[in-house]
């Protein structure tokens, strides 16, 4: 591990001194190429930095021990023992580091919700869900479109379609994949029974031009006056756009913008990210390295999570947690649920590594 941390600091230290040449400073995308590096070395590099140190003040102390003076021995302890639970610390935390990145985590990505089981309280469900991804989303600072909804007469969601845009958004929100479960009293339940109910979330990162590449001649274009999110003026023209991938059948449809052209090229860029999660999940599939599961039919018993309004609790199956702060978590504070996530993901990663 540590010959790897050496490396790494040694390019770190290079990348410094290349990104203060005049030459390279003057070719534009090889600077943003070498600051890119650097970017994502730096966290790295300070908890390396910070290992050493406490290496170096541990051997201090140590020097400290062979002195007469006995206050001075105890002073040595002290330090020695801090020193020491520093570079326990640290070693766990730097293993974290070098662990094998996800290549999507600091994408963008699209949320796909749908209603699954449930009917109307379902839509509703996933109505919720939206406003939960949204609000989860200005907490951390990003920014969202909503690109594509189908409602219910009830304030529901057949089907909605939200792009977050932030850096590290895919790295958090990569976990949400799947079937979650909701069980509580519908507004239109006169008895005030408990009804079961779910929505299916799928999670696609945003994809990069130079990533996949697809051909005009391939894709069926098709338009339509937009409805629903958009306004009373937006119906007035065919701006809505469908664009259908004739080899894989994927299907995707814009129509949050006035402009037909705006829609047709915000439609094209998820085509691009449903077609590369497509074929991820190819890949994942003949791997048999899909170990979080797939989206599911959107039946109640397939879930990775489950919402009971009446006990105030959301569960999460695929760790065994579970936290009384319903309403917080509906309103966007997600984060004590991914941040476990995301610590049993790294000790598998860990464990598999050994």
């Amino acid at each position: 591990m540590f010959k790897k941390l050496d490396f790494i600091l040694e390019k770190y230290e290079e990348l410094g001194l290349t990104v203060s040449d005049p030459d390279v400073i003057a070719d534009q995308a090889r600077w943003q190429k070498y600051i890119k590096e650097l970017s994502e070395m730096e966290p790295v590099v300070l908890k390396y930095k910070e290992y050493k140190k406490a290496q170096s003040d541990l051997a201090d102390a140590k020097e400290m021990l062979q002195e007469s003076d006995e206050e001075l021995r105890e002073m040595a302890k002290m330090e020695m023992s801090d020193a020491q639970e520093r570079i326990e610390a640290l070693t766990e935390e730097l293993k974290i580091a070098l662990l094998p990145k996800d290549p999507n985590d600091e994408k963008n990505v699209y949320i796909e919700l749908r209603a699954g089981t449930g009917g109307d309280e379902a839509a509703l469900f996933a109505a919720d869900l939206l406003r939960m991804y949204t609000r989860y989303a200005e907490r951390r600072g990003w920014k969202t479109e909503l690109t594509d909804i189908s409602e219910t007469g009830v304030g529901g969601a057949k089907q909605a379609v939200l792009r977050v845009i932030g850096r590290g958004a895919y790295s958090r929100l990569k976990f949400e994949s799947g079937v979650h479960r909701v069980q509580r009293v519908p507004e239109t339940e006169s008895a005030g029974r408990i009804h079961t109910s779910a929505a299916t979330v799928a999670i696609m990162p945003e994809i990069e031009d130079v990533q996949i590449d697809l051909r005009w001649d391939e894709i069926r274009v098709d338009t339509y006056r937009a409805s629903g999110h958009g306004g009373q003026y937006i119906n007035m023209t065919d701006s809505a756009v469908r664009l259908t991938h004739l080899p894989t059948g994927v299907v995707v449809q814009c129509q949050d913008e006035k402009s037909q052209l705006k829609n047709k090229e915000k439609a094209f860029l998820e085509l691009k990210s449903r077609i590369y999660a497509h074929m991820l999940q190819q890949q994942h599939d003949e791997q048999a390295a899909e170990r979080k599961g797939q989206v599911g039919s959107g039946d109640r018993s397939e879930r990775i999570r489950t919402y009971n309004f009446p006990q105030g609790r959301v569960s999460d199956h695929r760790i065994g947690l579970t936290i009384y702060k319903l309403d917080n978590f509906m309103d966007g504070d997600l984060d004590e649920i991914i941040d476990a996530l995301i610590t049993s993901e790294q000790a598998e990663k860990m464990k598999n590594n050994q």
